[in-house]
């Protein structure tokens, strides 16, 4: 059974038809990349899958449970999480605050006891502080916890969002263009950090991304979007090599 099963999905706005017919298959532990050039409709896909958009017509399914209806906390609480094109951290809290906010979606302690501080809150809490320790050591932000993370550099306020993405404890993480604004050295680093994700934590990535080098370097199978529908799928190999991939994105790009 696949992780993610997408059948026929379509979202119109107004009568316009940002993503139509839209189908995607993706397996446990598999690394995935959606391309296709800009308004193709790629982020639209990604706002549909975590509950941003509900979509017009067609299905998704994850762990073999439907995802339509649901709110962006109910499809993070079933494990998908996401990054965004445009960074969204909460810029006014030190790195290791923006971590914990994500751990809070797994905690057991009720309203009562957070308001009282008593029963489970301390322990959990003291739990939550050390996981997301330790997350920001993966990362390698751990000597920045007390920084305000809109004074991090730009490449680090990148690892911190993916680091609280992964604070979720996801089965399937969406990237949104990570490599967006990195210089070479930087994305050479973060296609590094990908993979390790990937085979550490054992997680599902599905990745949306312009830089083909990055792309075509670290995906196993390659979806191309053009005007919100699929006009090709495969590995690498065959989407470098595809006329129709060609003549709609890729040109020279990949050569």
């Amino acid at each position: 059974m696949a992780l993610l099963k997408i059948a026929k999905l379509t979202k119109e706005f107004g009568g316009l038809k940002a993503v139509s017919n839209f189908n995607m298959e993706i397996n446990r532990g598999e690394l995935i990349g959606l391309i296709g050039p800009n308004g193709a409709g790629k982020t639209t896909a990604f706002n549909l899958i975590t509950g941003v958009y509900e979509p017009t017509s067609g299905q998704m399914d994850f762990d073999g449970k439907s995802l339509i209806g649901l709110k962006p906390y109910q499809v993070t609480q079933r494990g998908i999480a996401r990054t965004f094109q445009n960074i969204r951290l909460f810029a006014d809290l030190s790195v290791l605050d923006n971590v914990k906010i994500a751990y809070h979606f797994h905690v057991k302690y009720g309203v009562a006891e957070s308001v009282l501080r008593m029963g489970r809150y301390y322990p959990e809490e003291d739990e939550i502080e050390a996981k997301a320790l330790e997350c920001l050591k993966m990362f390698k932000l751990d000597d920045r916890r007390d920084e305000i993370a809109r004074n991090l550099p730009y490449g680090e306020q990148r690892r911190l969002e993916i680091a609280r993405a992964l604070a979720a404890q996801p089965q399937l993480l969406l990237l949104d263009e990570p490599a967006a604004g990195m210089n070479p050295q930087e994305t050479h680093e973060l296609m590094e950090m990908i993979r390790w994700i990937r085979d550490e934590l054992k997680l599902t990535i599905l990745l949306i991304e312009h830089d083909m080098s990055l792309v075509m370097g670290v995906c196993e199978r390659i979806y191309v979007l053009d005007y919100g529908s699929i006009i090709a799928e495969g590995t690498p190999a065959e989407i470098r090599s595809n006329p129709q991939v060609i003549e709609a994105y890729l040109g020279e790009e990949v050569n």
